[in-house]
């Protein structure tokens, strides 16, 4: 799949892609390069270079350039109207090229666009040079080869038509007559009198005149009296209406009146109930009183609840006293009864220890 062209130059990054890619294809008899291009043999390489191919390839070598930072493209609305390179050099680089901090930042700014470019260019892999005897080839490896040619054939043709005529007017259309042209003498008179043929006409229009007036007569009768009918019912049904309203009026009274009597009688009700309750209440505890305040009174007198003065201060004041001295008193005798014990045993011992 070699094609017959002129050796190039080497390659920027570009043509290397081709040639790894015409390296990977693994096309026959070709030896690989480091880089993973095609060496071609000393027999294979084309012969002399075209102008059109020196030019590709001057343009392959000239850096990538990103459009939005192109100066050759517009910039700004595109209503506007467009201003000259002169013009804005005038306007506002004239003024800002003589701060000197404007021109220091741009100095700077081409200074660091200049260390940038070197820097990619530095970090760009390029493709080594081919061995001795040996040239780098572009080839296709699209699955569909193309001819590529920068000429494109061209050819010129000339043909010559006839001059365009107009054409004549159309004619005026007249129909074909048909038919026998007849004619007929007719005197004054014979076919309209007019003071014969008018009369009927007369009659009509004077007759549907009277008509449609004797229609309006009757229409604004029967509007008035469709008028004074539509008052009168208008006056009944307000009438009807007060009378209505003055009757519910009354019933909403009487209404209210019998609800309010019906409450008072049922608080009366109410009230002759509850007092003919406490009345049969207390004579009920009447009755029940009656035998049980003996009984209660008899059984808190036998459970000592009922006692009199003189036995309750006995019970809880004397009593309690004399229980507290009769017992001070035993514990005194008993007290003196030990120390007579002990002298009298004193004295035994005291006799006993003498003899």
């Amino acid at each position: 799949m070699l094609s017959s062209m002129a050796p190039l130059p080497p390659l920027s990054p570009a043509p290397r892609s081709v040639a790894e890619k015409a390296g990977h294809a693994g096309l026959p008899g070709l030896p690989l390069k480091a880089g993973g291009g095609v060496a071609l043999p000393a027999h294979l390489r084309p012969a002399a270079a075209s102008g059109h191919a020196a030019a590709a390839a001057a343009a392959d070598k000239l850096p990538a350039v990103n459009m939005m930072f192109d100066r050759r493209i517009h910039r700004g609305n595109t209503y506007a109207p467009a201003v000259g390179a002169a013009g804005a050099a005038a306007s506002g680089s004239g003024v800002a090229a003589m701060d000197p901090v404007y021109v220091q930042q741009r100095a700077e700014a081409r200074r660091r666009q200049r260390a940038q470019k070197r820097l990619m260019q530095q970090q760009r892999i390029r493709t080594p040079s081919p061995p001795p005897g040996h040239v780098h080839f572009e080839v296709q490896t699209a699955e569909y080869l193309e001819v590529l040619d920068l000429e494109i054939p061209v050819a010129e043709a000339v043909t010559q038509t006839d001059a365009f005529l107009d054409r004549a007017p159309s004619p005026l259309y007249i129909p074909q007559k048909r038919g026998i042209d007849v004619a007929t003498q007719i005197v004054a008179g014979d076919l309209f009198d007019f003071d014969t043929e008018v009369q009927p006409l007369l009659e009509v229009l004077v007759g549907k005149t009277l008509e449609q007036a004797l229609l309006e007569v009757h229409e604004e009768a029967e509007l008035a009296a469709l008028k004074r009918h539509q008052q009168a019912y208008e006056a009944l049904r307000d009438a009807e209406r007060a009378e209505v309203l003055r009757l519910e009026a009354a019933e909403r009274r009487r209404v209210e009146e019998k609800q309010r009597r019906i409450a008072e009688q049922a608080r009366v009700h109410q009230a002759k109930q509850a007092v003919a309750e406490r009345v049969a209440s207390r004579a009920f505890a009447a009755q029940w009183l009656q035998g049980l305040v003996p009984t209660v009174l008899e059984s808190l007198t036998n459970n000592g609840y009922f006692q009199s003065t003189v036995e309750r201060e006995v019970q809880q004041q004397f009593l309690p006293w004399l229980t507290e001295q009769v017992e001070l008193q035993l514990d005194q005798q008993l007290m003196a009864r030990d120390l007579v014990d002990a002298f009298v045993m004193d004295a035994l011992q005291g006799l006993a220890r003498r003899r």
